[in-house]
């Protein structure tokens, strides 16, 4: 018996890299999996459906269920279509791998418009449109049966979204809004037995060997634990989409290697507090004294 014996799970941006280890390792543990790529270029251009088909054809080849599917998750028709046909032909839905993304790595006083458009569109949008159209579903199917879906959803998003990274402004933007999404999503669908959690990994894949100074340091060690693979992220996805995670719903785990971390974001590091209204004067020495707190650091405030 697999873990995802007669689950159907639909992954995103699985034609290469993380979607491609994880639909893969669903597959062998029993899923039917569509597996959706656009098979544009890293930068987002073209389109190529070569990728999707060769990942089904590989789960097929090894005994598993599999369908190729090239929308366009970041639009709203190609989004409805791919939830569309996974209810079609497999005739229900389980889980949702959310996984596709670009590069346009630019400065932020260099970046052209496309290149903010393009990222937060595919990043952001990619992951929205799936999942708008997997919870109308399982909504629907809760209300018919009285019953919760007990259905997962899992995101992806990045260190650079949570601690942010120069020169990735437009994908830092997209991917903290995949984890506030996260949050979102699992409370709202929480009633109808939907768990929404997301991963924050480092991994080898195109993206990141493609990042400077960073490519040759994933690069696997002949004899060694390759802890750069992305088999090693797979693991982790395939263990928010089983039931094994039961109760665990609205989180972000960082995978690196062999690391995890629960990660939590925004929380109070330090406060100050006024009986009345706050003047320029009294927010300059209280917020000196905050800083302070929190962060040694931090360059010494100008006196007035």
């Amino acid at each position: 018996m697999g873990l995802f014996d007669g689950r159907v799970a639909v992954v995103t941006g699985a034609g290469r890299g993380l979607g491609r280890a994880e639909a893969v390792l669903l597959a062998s543990e029993g899923a039917k999996v569509v597996v959706n790529d656009l098979g544009g270029a890293m930068t987002g251009e073209g389109a190529n459906e070569g990728p999707a088909h060769e990942v089904a054809a590989q789960i097929r080849a090894s005994g598993g269920q599999a369908t190729a599917n090239s929308d366009d998750v970041s639009s709203w028709e190609g989004g409805q279509r791919l939830i569309r046909e996974a209810l079609d032909v497999y005739g229900r839905l389980d889980i949702l791998v959310n996984n596709a993304g670009i590069l346009r790595d630019r400065m932020s006083f260099t970046m052209e418009e496309e290149d903010w458009d393009s990222v937060i569109k595919v990043h952001l949008k990619g992951h929205f449109v799936p999942t708008r159209f997997a919870a109308a579903h399982w909504r629907q199917v809760a209300k018919e049966t009285g019953a919760p879906v007990n259905a997962k959803v899992v995101n992806t998003s990045s260190e650079s979204g949570l601690y942010g990274n120069a020169g990735q402004l437009n994908y830092a933007a997209a991917k903290a809004g995949i984890a506030a999404m996260t949050i979102v999503l699992a409370r709202e669908l929480e009633r109808f037995g939907v768990r929404v959690n997301g991963i924050a990994p480092v991994a080898r894949t195109r993206l990141t060997e493609a990042l400077a100074g960073f490519g040759d340091a994933l690069a696997p060690v002949e004899g060694e634990f390759d802890k750069w693979a992305p088999e090693n992220v797979a693991s982790v996805v395939a263990w928010l989409a089983s039931d094994l995670s039961e109760g665990v719903s609205g989180q972000i785990l960082k995978v690196q290697g062999g690391l995890m971390r629960v990660m939590r974001g925004w929380e109070p590091a330090a406060e100050a507090r006024a009986d009345d209204v706050w003047t320029i004067d009294r927010v300059n020495d209280e917020a000196r004294l905050l800083f302070e707190q929190v962060s040694p650091l931090v360059p010494p405030f100008p006196t007035s």
